[in-house]
């Protein structure tokens, strides 16, 4: 289970790379329809070959037309747009904030119970994030509108992870993120027409527009939020979004390999920060009996 949430986080990390490759080639809106139809067709084809077939119930239609609505629809509003307006690691040091305010949800939605140890582990690994990506100056240099929208995407994830909770128990990974995708896939058709379409149709087709479309669909946008769910189910939510600030740390690793960056001290103390960070939500004290 912890091997599959951090394949999640690695994916998702990759995917601000992704955003940045595809980018060369399509628009926002279609770069998010064209990922949720591709995603649909693969999950679909993975649970017939699985036989993980299963009816969703008449009552919880309602519940997966509103996960879809926060994610994909508000959230990859948020981060794709936003990501054509900030760099790969601002936006994902704006994604780390996830935890931060999920165990605030977690509490008013569920009565999750939020531990001082669970507190100590979230703002250490959030300043390790800080040590990671933020520069000698202390600033985030990025346009106010590209924040917000990033933001934006954080919030939606926030209040995804609020509905997916009761999903979670009563169906499997495999049938969730189908129907959010297909679902999102016609949130988003309209969208698509107005905005993107005539320039989609422009576009030559190729390899190296295809693979990292591709790549996006199957990885960030189909076996990452399989990973993530089963993770929700076994270990709860706040402890699975602390995972997201593995997100910044693996985009600073891939900046620097990918994309040249250089890897600063910073960086070097930051990462065991948030591995320590990690570690402190996960671990849990008995109480002793008394004799």
């Amino acid at each position: 289970m912890y091997g599959g949430i951090t394949l999640s986080m690695l994916f998702w990390s990759l995917s601000f790379v992704g955003y940045k490759v595809a980018y060369r080639f399509f628009e926002p809106m279609a770069l998010i329809f064209l990922r949720m139809i591709l995603a649909s067709i693969f999950l679909y084809f993975l649970i017939r070959f699985t036989g993980n077939i299963e009816r969703i119930r008449r009552e919880d239609r309602g519940k997966f037309l509103l996960l879809a609505f926060f994610e994909p629809l508000l959230y990859f509003l948020g981060e794709s747009y936003g990501m054509k307006l900030v760099s790969s690691t601002t936006g994902a040091v704006i994604v780390s904030t996830i935890p931060l305010f999920t165990p605030i949800a977690a509490y008013f939605l569920f009565k999750e119970r939020i531990s001082w140890l669970k507190i100590m582990g979230i703002l250490v690994s959030f300043a390790g994030v800080c040590l990671v990506l933020i520069g000698p100056n202390l600033q985030l240099n990025a346009p106010p509108l590209g924040v917000a929208l990033m933001f934006l995407a954080v919030f939606s994830a926030v209040a995804y992870t609020g509905v997916i909770v009761d999903l979670a128990s009563k169906y499997n990974s495999m049938t969730i993120i189908l129907m959010q995708s297909i679902i999102g896939a016609f949130y988003l058709f309209p969208i698509f027409l107005f905005t993107d379409l005539q320039e989609t149709l422009a576009i030559k087709p190729s390899w190296d527009a295809v693979l990292p479309l591709l790549f996006l669909a199957v990885f960030p946008s189909s076996l990452s939020f399989i990973f993530y769910t089963r993770a929700i189910r076994a270990i709860g939510i706040t402890r699975a979004n602390v995972f997201t600030n593995f997100i910044p740390v693996f985009t600073a690793v891939f900046s620097y390999f990918i994309l040249d960056e250089s890897f600063t001290g910073g960086k070097i103390a930051g990462i065991p920060l948030v591995l320590g960070g990690l570690m402190l939500t996960q671990l849990k004290f008995k109480k002793k009996s008394a004799a």
